[in-house]
């Protein structure tokens, strides 16, 4: 028996393996079968069935791997890909080490597979899940930091927001860090006289921006080469 397991409570299927050379008969457990979508007896497990499965991305660097060990010995990993009887992709994990002889010949490969499909499966869905987590509080933070801005500055939606986007571009920081700062400002117990002050900054910032953007474009209209 091989026992495994996975994050959460997804199946994890691990199987063994043994090729002996120079003859290349292979024997896998039954989980290796079922890995590769058969049943026991469904197939005669061989080198050719085995790479035919490896997914085409993966199936050279799999080969180079195996003659290596079967030339020189060793241990050896191999994270890849398979593509199953059914046309499923697992992604699984290759690992084992070789027998040689007296002679220092390889005469087998044995070794395990397991298939981690089903936890990258979860790994992968919570690290979305955390994603649109983060995405949800980063919007929150900047409609809370653009609310006061058009509450103290009375401004519209829009200048507001453009007001953190050109304070956060001149300061070469992300959005959400502005608006977490003027959040940070606006709860000060020591009045709001620190949140004036740097909203004063954006506000001159932001009109030092559309000089410059106005003297760009004049001297573009007035090039020679444009006339």
């Amino acid at each position: 028996m091989t026992y495994s397991s996975a994050l959460g409570d997804g199946p994890c299927l691990a199987g063994t393996f043994r090729a002996e050379f120079p003859s290349q008969t292979l024997h896998w457990s039954d989980t290796m079968f079922q890995i590769h979508g058969y049943q026991r007896g469904e197939v005669v497990p061989t080198l050719e069935l085995l790479f035919s499965h490896k997914h085409p991305d993966d199936r050279q660097r799999c080969q180079e791997i195996v003659a290596k060990v079967l030339q020189t010995g060793g241990y050896f990993c191999m994270y890849h890909r398979i593509t199953d009887a059914k046309g499923q992709i697992r992604h699984v994990l290759t690992s084992g080490d070789a027998i040689q002889d007296e002679a220092g010949n390889v005469i087998a490969l044995e070794g395990i597979l397991l298939d981690l499909s089903s936890t990258l499966r979860r790994e992968t869905d919570q690290i979305a899940r955390d994603a649109v987590v983060a995405a949800t509080a980063t919007r929150s933070i900047i409609d809370q930091a653009r609310g006061i801005l058009m509450g103290r500055l009375l401004v519209g939606s829009e200048e507001a927001f453009q007001l953190l986007v050109t304070h956060s571009s001149h300061r070469n920081v992300k959005l959400a860090a502005v608006a977490a700062e003027i959040l940070r400002l606006a709860e000060l117990p020591e009045g709001p006289a620190e949140l004036d002050a740097a909203m004063q900054e954006m506000q001159a910032r932001a009109r030092t921006a559309k000089a410059k953007h106005r003297g760009r474009r004049h001297h573009h209209l007035e090039s020679p080469a444009l006339k």
